[in-house]
């Protein structure tokens, strides 16, 4: 390059950071004061009104998505027309211009300095919580107690040093019996009313200190299996009323509000418990429909609707939709337990269910028709919670054969893994294994298997072969976290499988055994295990320095959260296949397996 050439260069270059600094100091001096009376600086404006912006602060996680770039604001401030404010600890977005993009970009660690413009910038502020999840934060207004999903309180008066005086305060016979008996989730715990959902998608509302029903909603649907429930948000109850619909109901009347059909396949349908969050109504389908699970062609959906009118926002395919080059026979996907919400990232984290068929069918032994990977089945997943985008995806088991599953509520904590601080999500299954999750990337940082594990690893079968964690081993039900320590409920129940199918003659209820197993998240090693004579399907719950757990038998424990020794134990009149809720000094705990399901309530 010659050197008038050179000094050209160098002229265009000082001028375009000349024009580029007066823009900036005029956004910087006149804009903010020609706004000052209509713009809140404490109030993100719309991205329709910031359609050119001057940027400066610091951000991370930054991707571009189709000609958007989406990042995260660890602290922003932002000065347009349209307004000025500041971000801190949520996602922004903006258009990927190479013109108006003019950004100087200081990598920082894992975080860049940002000073230059942008256009249609989005400063999106964290999402709402519903005012009555957050009026009720302190009962049990959500599946898992919060966003978390912790199944953790702090906000009762029972302790270690009470527990052992708890007894029945009233009981509710439950109405609804379905082919796994009343209950298979957790009611719900609003103030003075308790909101619970049987297994025939009834709904009742009862006064949480006698166990009057204040009102009913019935349905009497007895393709119902479960898991299912309620949420709560906006003055509605939410729910499956069937295998197809999710409805919103007047939380004062059982009024409907409205109804809308997520499934118009015959064999695909609704087994979850929703979650309610800035607006939206959270909800997946499976490949099942009352007792007809894993049809060809079956795929699960995760969906998003508008908690106002029931309209779909979003859907997200959990598995590729040609269902990896076999629709004819393969099937699989799809969430059974509620997600987890990390409000600070605006990120939705599910735990994806198995493939099928398994182990195979004929012409298709061992899982070949969905050779390779199968994803996304057996993943954690990332997603953004208002757009439905994928952030991540991470595989806890590829190739499943044994319908192992990925299943259960994520759980956000903290944790110090290998001397780094750092936010993680934890995991588990009927794979038997619990995973921890860097939050943030997916990496795994520790994989803990619980129960007994026997042949789970073969991607091969030559003959009937025995296998632990069987069709219904594992992890079932929801773990809990409180204080570093996360506590898994598990079933050690086995299941003779064949290359091209599995003998259902072997599962033998009455022969598994359960588990309670407290892990160190920080450690990812085992701190003690319980065991019972029952499969543990009771769920873990952690109530101060007690943590609950129950069994298919109908035995509720209490053990001391930190040593495991017993505190507590009930012998309940039928089985339990379900969990609690905790407020106050009272515990709700449905028990639905057998001929007289009971909701029960205790006091100390």
């Amino acid at each position: 390059m010659k050197l008038y050439e050179i000094e050209d260069e160098c002229m265009k270059r000082t001028m375009k950071l000349f024009f580029e600094a007066v823009f900036c100091l005029m956004l910087l001096v006149i804009i903010p004061g020609s706004f000052a009376a209509s713009t809140n600086v404490a109030q993100p404006v719309q991205s329709k009104d910031m359609k050119i912006a001057f940027l400066h602060g610091t951000i991370s996680q930054m991707e571009t998505i189709g000609g958007q770039v989406y990042a995260h604001a660890v602290n922003l401030h932002y000065s347009g027309i349209g307004g000025v404010g500041s971000v801190k600890d949520a996602q922004v977005s903006f258009q990927s211009d190479p013109f108006l993009r003019h950004f100087f970009l200081t990598p920082q660690g894992s975080e860049v300095r940002v000073f230059g413009f942008v256009h249609n910038f989005d400063p999106s502020s964290e999402g709402q919580v519903p005012p009555d999840v957050s009026q009720y934060q302190g009962d049990w207004p959500m599946a898992n107690k919060n966003y978390e999903n912790t199944r953790a309180t702090t906000d009762s008066t029972i302790t270690a040093t009470n527990v052992a005086g708890l007894s029945v305060a009233w009981s509710y016979a439950i109405q609804g019996i379905g082919p796994f008996g009343g209950a298979a989730s957790t009611p719900l715990i609003i103030g003075n009313r308790v909101v619970f959902q049987d297994l025939e998608a009834n709904v009742v509302v009862l006064d949480r200190q006698t166990g009057a029903v204040l009102w009913t909603k019935w349905y009497n649907n007895t393709a119902i299996e479960g898991p299912n429930g309620p949420a709560i948000g906006y003055g509605n109850i939410y729910l499956a009323k069937d295998l197809y619909n999710i409805t919103a109901l007047n939380l004062s009347t059982g009024a409907e509000v409205w109804s809308t059909r997520i499934s118009y396949v015959p064999t695909t349908g609704i087994d979850i418990q929703p979650i309610v969050y800035d607006d939206m109504v959270f909800i997946s389908t499976v490949p099942g429909t009352g007792d007809v699970f894993y049809a060809p062609g079956g795929i699960g959906l995760i969906y998003a609707l508008d908690a106002q009118t029931g309209a779909i926002r979003w859907n997200f395919s959990t598995v590729d939709s040609n269902l990896w080059g076999h629709p004819e026979v393969n099937s699989g996907g799809g969430c059974w337990y509620p997600p987890a919400i990390n409000r600070e990232t605006n990120t939705i984290f599910w735990g994806i269910a198995n493939p099928a068929p398994f182990a195979g069918v004929p012409g298709w032994p061992s899982g070949t028709s969905f050779a390779g990977a199968a994803l996304f089945t057996d993943c954690m997943m990332a997603l953004d919670y208002q757009t439905g985008k994928m952030k991540w995806y991470t595989q806890a088991i590829a190739h499943d054969i044994f319908d192992h599953d990925f299943q259960i509520s994520p759980i956000l904590a903290s944790a110090n893994v290998s001397g780094i601080e750092q936010k993680i999500v934890i995991g588990a299954g009927k794979l038997g294994d619990v995973l921890a999750f860097n939050r943030d990337t997916g990496a795994i940082l520790w994989d803990v298997p619980v129960g007994v594990h026997e042949n789970d690893k073969l991607d091969n079968l030559t003959g009937e072969t025995l296998v632990y964690p069987g069709v219904l081993g594992g992890v079932e039900t929801c773990m809990a976290y409180a204080n570093g320590i996360v506590y898994v409920p598990v079933v050690d129940m086995s299941t003779n499988y064949t290359p091209t199918g599995l003998n259902f003659s072997s599962i033998n209820f009455a022969g598994g055994k359960g588990e309670l197993v407290a892990i160190d998240v920080n450690l990812g090693k085992i701190l003690w295990i319980k065991t019972f004579n029952s499969i543990n399907v009771g769920a873990a719950t952690v109530v101060n320095d007690v943590v609950l757990t129950a069994t298919f038998d109908g035995k509720i424990y209490a053990f001391q959260a930190t040593s495991g020794a017993q505190l507590f134990s009930f012998q309940a009149p039928v089985g339990i296949n379900s969990w609690p809720a905790v407020a106050g000094n009272m515990i709700i705990w449905p028990a639905g397996v057998g001929l007289t399901p009971t909701l029960l309530a205790f006091h100390v």
